[in-house]
């Protein structure tokens, strides 16, 4: 078990660290747009070229494109153009939206990042999306919305959940009614519904870093029913045990009685919550976004990226565009295995 609980946590934490270090390991910004290569598929790395020789380096063939598509597709391998693979390459930036006082120009930063291929080429290893952006760079960078939307929302949600369920627990009488009465409200209403009923009276149009926070606030403020009558029944099995009782005698404080010795012994199921949880506000972020309730474009999240599938002709033609919707099983899968171990240490 604790094998299985090791190897979970370390695919979640190579998956948050490639997420968090998007402007090293995607070769392009999320926005740059390559017109010239609309929905092309992904490229190939080789190691033996159409000669039979054998490279040291990786590289991938240049793409060329065909008005009239053939049975690959408008795209072909040019098989005289080998692009070798560059690693820890300077790439500039264009910030279109910020311009030198002086010139008027728009500002242009440097900076390393893991790979790419000698200019003019190009290298899509995940394909691109109908305005030519790289799915590999937005797929990266949508992960840190998609991603730690679920992280901090569970984060609220559980944080309210201690509190609540923590004075509901303790003090009991009415505080106790008045806040499981609540819960009970939030657990009959399906959460899905209910996000949305509170998503459609904010502000329809806001910035990508305003919805972020949006929706971490929505999703957050609405899941805290179930973990706080969990922590509450926690909290009641625990006030009565005789250490308790024996720090009561001696003079502790009710705070020092919840921190010393209560909220102690809340921490595998909150652990386990927050393992349900994450998975689940993850998805609620990608339904918002696929449903252009969440992030907009330009900024990317892995549910406007899939947003596209709505389109008939790239749900059926371009299967690299579901990238979004198959790096969630495995994130789901691990988040699952966390919570599954947890659970079963408690036992």
């Amino acid at each position: 078990m604790q094998k299985k609980l090791k190897f979970a946590l370390l695919g979640l934490v190579l998956i948050h660290l490639a997420v968090l270090g998007a402007r090293f390991f995607a070769p392009y910004d999320p926005a740059e747009q390559h017109r010239d290569f609309a929905f092309a598929p992904p490229m190939l790395l080789h190691w033996v070229d159409a000669q039979g020789h054998l490279h040291l380096r990786p590289f991938v063939y240049a793409l060329v494109y065909h008005s009239e598509s053939s049975a690959a597709g408008p795209y072909e391998d040019d098989r005289s153009r080998a692009l070798p693979l560059r690693f820890f390459v300077e790439s500039t930036t264009t910030h279109g939206n910020s311009q030198s006082a002086a010139s008027g120009e728009p500002q242009r930063t440097n900076h390393l990042r893991l790979f790419g291929v000698d200019s003019p080429g190009e290298i899509f290893l995940f394909g691109t999306d109908d305005y030519g952006r790289d799915q590999l760079s937005r797929l990266l960078y949508g992960g840190q919305v998609s991603l730690f939307a679920g992280l901090f929302a569970a984060v609220l949600s559980l944080g309210l959940g201690i509190l609540l369920g923590s004075v509901s627990g303790f003090y009991g009488s009415w505080p106790d009614a008045v806040i499981m009465r609540g819960a009970e409200i939030f657990m009959a209403l399906p959460w899905i519904y209910l996000l949305f009923a509170v998503r459609a009276f904010l502000p329809l149009h806001v910035g990508a870093q305003e919805s972020f926070f949006l929706l971490v606030g929505v999703i957050g403020l609405t899941g805290w029913a179930r973990p706080s009558r969990l922590v509450r029944g926690v909290v009641l099995s625990a006030k009565h045990r005789e250490y308790v009782l024996a720090a009561r005698s001696f003079g502790a404080s009710n705070f020092y009685l919840l921190r010393r010795h209560i909220l102690p012994e809340t921490y595998g199921v909150v652990l386990t919550q927050a393992a349900l949880l994450i998975p689940q506000y993850v998805l609620a972020e990608v339904t918002f976004s696929f449903l252009g309730l969440g992030v907009s474009e330009p900024a990317p999240s892995w549910g406007n990226m899939l947003a596209e599938l709505q389109k008939l002709y790239v749900l059926e033609s371009y299967w690299w565009m579901f990238a979004a919707g198959l790096v969630l099983v495995p994130v789901f899968l691990l988040y699952h295995m966390v919570a599954d171990a947890v659970q079963q240490a408690q036992l």
